[in-house]
C-alpha cells in the first residue's frame, strides 16, 4: 500500500498541492489526470521520493520495490539492451555485477571471495535471477524488440526503440509500485495493445499519467483527478470519471441557479417592501 499524507508544495506564489491525502492500494491502476501544468509529473516524483514536498510525505514500505519509466532516453547508451532491462531490478543487477567481478578473479579468488560468492548465489536464486534474461527477453519481444536487438548497445537503437526498452526496464522484476509517465508515447499500436494486456494482469499498484483516453479507459480501475491543488479519487475508468464530473458540474450549476433565483426573489421582495413603506 502507498499513501500520500498532508502533501503541500509551492513554486514561489504558485500553489501546486495543498494538504493532499490519498491512498493507492495493490491491484489497482490509477490514472492521474489534470490540466497541463497541474503537477502530475511532480506528483509522481513525490511518490517515488525523487522530490520532497514542503509538508507531508509519500509513505510506503522501503523494502517494497518501486519502478518508474525513465525519461532520459540517453542514460544507458553504453549498455546492452538486455542488460538495460535487467537494471530495472537494482538489487538483482548489483548481485550479478558483483558475482561477475568475483568470478573474474579466477585463480586469485580468496576464501572470503568464495564465501561472498556463495552468499550472492543464494540471494540471486531467491530473486529468480536464473530466469532474469529470459523474462527480460519476453518483455522486449512483447513490446516489439526482437532477439536480434537484445545484445546491441542502446546507442544503436532509434528513439522509439529506446522508449520500448526503458518501458521493459520499468516492468521488469514485478515491482510493488509501478509509476508510468506517458508510457504510450512513441509506441505503435501492437506495443500499446501488449502493454494494455500486461497492466490488466498486473497484480500490484500502478499509477499512470497519460493523455491517451482509450488507454486510460482500458487499464484504469480508478481516476485520480488533480485540480486546484487537490486530488479527488473516483472508482472506474476515464469515461466513468468524465460522466461523474459532468453530473457533479450540472448539479453545482443547478444549485447556483437556485441560489441566484432566491437572491432575485429576496431583492424583489425588498424592493416591493421599500416601495410600500414609502
Amino acid at each position: 500500500m502507498l499513501s500520500v499524507s498532508n502533501v503541500s508544495l509551492r513554486f514561489g506564489d504558485r500553489k501546486l498541492f495543498e494538504d493532499v491525502n490519498i491512498q493507492f492500494n495493490p491491484g489497482n491502476c490509477y490514472g492521474l489526470i489534470g490540466a497541463n501544468g497541474a503537477g502530475k509529473s511532480t506528483c509522481l516524483k513525490i511518490v517515488s521520493g525523487e522530490r520532497q514536498p514542503q509538508t507531508g510525505n509519500g509513505a510506503m514500505n522501503p523494502n517494497d520495490p518501486l519502478a518508474g519509466l525513465k525519461q532520459d532516453h540517453f542514460a544507458y547508451e553504453e549498455h546492452e539492451v538486455l542488460e538495460t532491462v535487467i537494471m530495472g531490478h537494482e538489487r538483482l543487477y548489483d548481485i550479478m555485477k558483483e558475482k561477475d567481478e568475483i568470478y573474474a578473479k579466477a585463480e586469485n579468488m580468496t576464501e572470503d571471495d568464495g564465501m561472498r560468492a556463495a552468499e550472492l548465489e543464494g540471494e540471486f536464486a531467491e530473486l529468480n535471477g536464473w530466469e532474469a534474461e529470459s523474462e527480460a527477453a519476453i518483455l522486449l519481444q512483447g513490446l516489439g524488440i526482437s532477439a536480434d536487438y537484445h545484445h546491441m548497445k542502446m546507442s544503436e537503437l532509434t528513439g522509439s526503440e529506446k522508449v520500448k526498452v526503458l518501458l521493459a526496464q520499468a516492468l521488469f522484476g514485478d515491482p510493488d509500485v509501478l509509476l508510468l509517465d506517458e508510457p504510450t508515447n512513441h509506441l505503435d499500436i501492437a506495443a500499446i495493445h501488449w502493454l494494455n494486456e500486461f497492466l490488466m494482469n498486473f497484480n500490484n499498484t500502478v499509477i499512470v499519467v497519460s493523455h491517451d483516453r482509450h488507454f486510460l479507459n482500458t487499464v484504469c480501475t480508478h481516476i485520480a483527478d488533480l485540480d486546484f491543488g487537490k486530488i479527488e479519487l473516483y472508482a472506474g475508468n476515464y469515461d466513468f470519471w468524465y460522466e461523474s464530473s459532468q453530473l457533479a458540474l450540472k448539479l453545482a450549476q443547478e444549485q447556483n441557479k437556485k441560489k441566484e433565483e432566491k437572491v432575485k426573489e429576496l431583492q424583489d421582495f425588498i424592493a416591493r417592501f421599500s416601495a410600500n413603506a414609502s
